[in-house]
């Protein structure tokens, strides 16, 4: 059992839609007024047929009150790691403490490239991974000007800032051995899918990450864990991953025009595995 204890969040995952601009609007502000506590929006800046996800999240700052905003995750290869840290550190101002950092090391090398992103090996994306983390927590740091000389990302004395309002959480989605001990050792978080690792694979997806906070001489239930659910899940097993697997948060896949959807998991889904969770953490 791998129940750390944390407060269980919930949210919505949502693609950005141009087609459904304001469909997806009026989802986002149903799910900040339904009581949920987290917006994930894909990251494809590739894909045509998206909204910009940082332009969305900015806007969507702008039209709620409580949502955490996070992309789900920001494509590292197409966003420099020091842009997005005055990115992030301005979003989180701006909306009152409510932003989280996603970050994926890349995936869709082809259009990564179309696009005039670079193409990396697995162990080029993990290292970049590793020299983005540095970068950008520099540039959320003290006021001395930080000096890094990275493979891939480097800081020649860049001033640090804007301040963020709150220590803003840097969340990795990844899978493979060597990523999840890194996630271990670096990340506040881990945000896995469903689609690429349902439960039956995620005790060996949390060993890993926890084997690599050991390594590094952290507390492996300092790393929170959320989960992109499959819609169908029922409430004994959103119980079950969160108690057997240290998943605290849970995040609905759905479309823009999934209005129904949303309201039927913040009104009876969410309150049915907080009750459950709750109950057997005292028994």
């Amino acid at each position: 059992m791998a129940d750390y204890g944390h407060e269980l969040r919930f949210g919505i995952f949502v693609p950005p839609e141009a087609a459904r601009g304001q469909a997806l609007l009026r989802l986002i502000r149903r799910a900040d007024e339904s009581g949920l506590e987290v917006l994930a929006v894909q990251d494809h800046p590739y894909q045509p047929a998206f909204l910009d996800t940082w332009t969305l999240l900015s806007y969507a700052a702008a039209i709620t009150r409580k949502l955490t905003l996070m992309p789900a995750v920001a494509n590292l290869p197409l966003r420099p790691p020091a842009v997005l840290a005055r990115s992030a550190a301005s979003l989180d101002l701006l909306s009152g403490g409510r932003l989280e950092l996603g970050l994926g090391a890349g995936a869709f090398w082809d259009a990564i490239e179309a696009m005039g992103g670079p193409r990396r090996t697995p162990k080029q994306a993990l290292t970049a991974l590793r020299e983005a983390v540095g970068v950008i927590r520099a540039l959320w740091g003290a006021e001395n000007r930080p000096f890094l000389d990275g493979e891939f990302y480097s800081l020649y004395g860049a001033k640090p800032g804007p301040a963020q309002a709150h220590r803003i959480g840097i969340w990795f989605g990844v899978y493979g051995p060597r990523a999840l001990r890194l996630t271990g050792e670096l990340a506040d978080g881990w945000l896995g899918s469903f689609s690429y690792a349902p439960p039956d694979v995620l005790p060996g997806l949390m060993t890993a990450v926890d084997t690599g906070a050991r390594e590094a001489g952290r507390v492996p239930a300092l790393i929170r864990r959320a989960y992109v659910m499959d819609p169908s899940m029922p409430v004994a097993q959103l119980t079950d991953v969160a108690l057997a697997h240290g998943i605290s948060e849970f995040l609905l896949p759905v479309n823009p025009d999934g209005e129904r959807e949303t309201r039927h998991f913040a009104e009876e889904t969410v309150p049915a595995v907080r009750a459950a969770v709750a109950t057997a953490r005292v028994a």
